[in-house]
């Protein structure tokens, strides 16, 4: 047994520490009987190196325990909690780039002094910007029960709440304690924010400024959801078109789109000629820029951090190996905050289409062993379905519906997303500094915008396109992924006898 495989061991059981607390709640008493049993297994058979491997593993499967338990227990014993349900007047900075809705804006708001964190909501007008220093009056209260995403409630949207959603899980996640809706706001300042992030939020509405200057709805609409995952132009007809084809992900910036991106512009840039060391950089330095252009949300962070690891064994010919990389990455985070492990969706996304990357793509690609590689076709319908196959159950679980049509919609437009999103970056960067000069490049990205909507909408007219699911449980969720974990291994196996008799 190596030594990586051993911290591999490791890592994954603080992971399943993390996941045992958050889905069961593992009492103080089990806690310490875990922790009696691993020390024992390590002091008895000390000579023994399995049996230490294993006393280590109840170890850190503790330890995975007692920091999920710890993190939440330090968010809930806050200071700003104690003043649940109370008018309050405080002073906080505007934390994040604000959250334009169609009516309404919500601002993320750090308090002086103690640093918590809070959200309001108020109107879109006056205008409040990242760093704004702002007085608030009014009560603070719990998040509601259920998501603000209630509202789609009435269309068969697989983003509709098909069952109760924890809202104040949700933000808690993101370190957002309380809500205050509609407040009294008084501007004390501007400018109280990190210069960086200042400038990076300031980029990227001159580059959504430029890019709906340039191009019309319903395609620019679509071009600022891909890039920004702002869906505020996108009509509600065309969100329920999204939500029928299953290819609602393309338009917010989740870890599952994001690491599909970071694959596809890698093979993209093989494809038109690039040495793979250059492609391979080039790669990163497109998905750098992305996460920075959009203002480098935790999320988007995240699954970067994902999609370049991917990148990277990829790079070194360790597919094979990728797992422990995404293993070490995936535990650094959840270190840092465990809570996202069952809040963050765009987590688990990220985290099982890099897993079905490195595990399925293999298969897919022999299935597919027929179809011409012509730019890198075969690659493109194989990391699209292994990355998806990987997926679904979660999906499933937290929305409640699947689409039927979805793989076939989204492998006739997933290969295009790099191209547009290269494209779409450089007229909009050009359209800043000269505008006609953006214009012009800007009807290649309009032409595969257009194709893209006019799949969307062919297939959202197919009967049947869609099946909901009621009330799916997380034992359906975990016999899925059992059942996907027996079909991986067995996918492995049937690799790994092929390479064997070659």
């Amino acid at each position: 047994m190596t030594h990586s495989k051993i911290l591999f061991y490791f890592c994954f059981s603080f992971i399943g520490g993390i996941f045992l607390n958050s889905l069961l709640g593992i009492s103080q008493i089990y806690l310490l009987g875990f922790l009696i049993l691993g020390i024992l297994l390590i002091s008895v058979f000390w000579r023994h190196k399995n049996p230490v491997v294993i006393g280590f593993c109840i170890l850190f499967l503790v330890f995975g325990i007692w920091r999920y338990q710890s993190f939440l227990s330090k968010l809930e014993n806050s200071e700003i909690k104690k003043h649940i349900n109370e008018n309050i007047t405080l002073i906080g900075i505007v934390d994040g780039e604000p959250g334009i809705r169609e009516k309404v804006i919500k601002l993320e708001i750090k308090i002086e002094g103690i640093d918590d964190e809070i959200l309001i909501t108020t109107r879109k007008y006056p205008e409040y910007r990242y760093g704004d220093r702002l007085k608030i009056t009014g009560r603070l209260e719990e998040p509601q029960v259920l998501d603000e995403r209630e509202e789609d409630k009435s269309s068969s949207s697989p983003f509709a709440i098909a069952r109760e959603f924890n809202y104040k899980n949700y933000l808690l996640k993101d370190g957002i304690l309380a809500v205050i809706n509609f407040p009294e706001i008084e501007l004390m300042g501007k400018d109280f924010g990190n210069p960086i992030m200042k400038i990076l939020f300031s980029f990227k509405n001159k580059l959504k400024g430029s890019l709906n200057s340039l191009m019309s709805p319903p395609q620019s609409a679509l071009l600022e959801a891909l890039f920004f995952g702002d869906e505020e132009n996108i009509s509600k007809d065309w969100k329920e078109k999204f939500n029928l084809t299953g290819t609602r992900h393309i338009t917010a910036v989740s870890g599952m789109n994001i690491t599909i991106i970071s694959a596809l512009i890698l093979n993209f840039l093989l494809s038109i000629g690039f040495w793979r060391q250059q492609a391979f950089y080039f790669s990163i330095i497109l998905i750098l820029l992305y996460i920075l252009m959009i203002g480098a949300p935790a999320s988007a962070i995240r699954a970067g951090i994902m999609g370049l690891l991917f990148l990277t064994a990829q790079h070194f010919g360790r597919i094979s190996t990728g797992s422990r990389a995404i293993v070490f990455a995936a535990t650094l985070m959840l270190f840092l905050n465990p809570l996202l492990l069952k809040f963050d969706i765009g987590f688990q996304l990220s985290f099982l289409a890099i897993l079905g990357l490195i595990y399925l793509q293999p298969t897919f690609s022999d299935f597919f062993k027929r179809i011409p590689n012509l730019l890198q076709l075969r690659y493109t319908l194989s990391s699209t379905l292994s990355a998806q196959f990987f997926t679904f159950p979660i999906l499933i679980y937290n929305f409640g519906q699947i689409s039927l049509i979805s793989p076939l919609t989204n492998i006739l437009i997933i290969p295009f997303l790099p191209i547009i999103t290269i494209l779409g970056f450089i007229f909009s960067f050009l359209g800043i500094i000269f505008q006609p000069l953006g214009y012009f490049l800007s009807w290649p990205t309009w032409l595969l915008l257009t194709y893209i909507l006019k799949i969307i909408d062919l297939s959202s007219k197919i009967p049947f396109a869609s099946f909901t699911f009621k009330n799916v449980s997380w034992i359906s969720l975990l016999i899925s992924y059992l059942i996907l974990g027996f079909i991986t291994w067995r996918a492995q196996e049937k690799q790994k006898l092929k390479f064997l008799q070659y």
